[in-house]
């Protein structure tokens, strides 16, 4: 059930992703922001492959490419000095899950991590990458409690704060639950 209930609140993550980046004016925001709202789909949509019990369209194999060039793009970004570390790290931390997972039994080559019992292979490293999530969200969430009121209407800040937030509670669910 809770597996359901967390695909459900993450495929609602999709549509104010997908609304940020039709409606913005990223002449304004900086391409930056445009790539840190497509990272945010891409992820929120392979959360909801992770967490959905029937899996997803996709493959493990094809996921942990997508995540590869995800990660890689934003190392390199962030490597220039754009402020890409966080995206960074959420892209290696996905593709930490989908890798070290074991995927044999009765799904084959899907993505259907809600139904193993089995624990990610470095338990340290899940550990770690859960507690930068989980910290990652409380300060995330304060931080956007206390500049509610800054926030630009139209300016996309409130639902990327609340993606972030979100993502970063079910990115440190899920590798603590990986891991212990």
């Amino acid at each position: 059930m809770v597996h359901w209930v967390l695909t459900a609140v993450f495929a609602a993550l999709v549509l104010p992703c997908v609304l940020r980046l039709v409606r913005l004016d990223y002449a304004r925001l900086g391409p930056g922001v445009r790539h840190g709202d497509l990272a945010e789909l891409l992820l929120v949509v392979a959360m909801v492959a992770m967490f959905s019990p029937v899996g997803g369209p996709i493959p493990a194999a094809g996921w942990q490419a997508v995540l590869v060039l995800t990660t890689g793009w934003f190392a390199a970004a962030w490597w220039r000095g754009r402020a890409c570390a966080h995206h960074a790290l959420s892209a290696a931390a996905m593709l930490y899950m989908v890798t070290a997972m074991p995927h044999a039994g009765d799904h084959g080559p899907w993505l259907t991590m809600s139904a193993m019992d089995a624990r990610v292979a470095v338990p340290l490293a899940g550990l770690v990458a859960a507690g930068y999530f989980v910290a990652d969200a409380a300060w995330s969430g304060v931080s956007a409690v206390r500049g509610s009121a800054a926030v630009g209407v139209g300016s996309g800040q409130a639902s990327r704060a609340v993606c972030r937030v979100v993502m970063g509670a079910g990115m440190g669910y899920m590798l603590l639950a990986s891991s212990l």
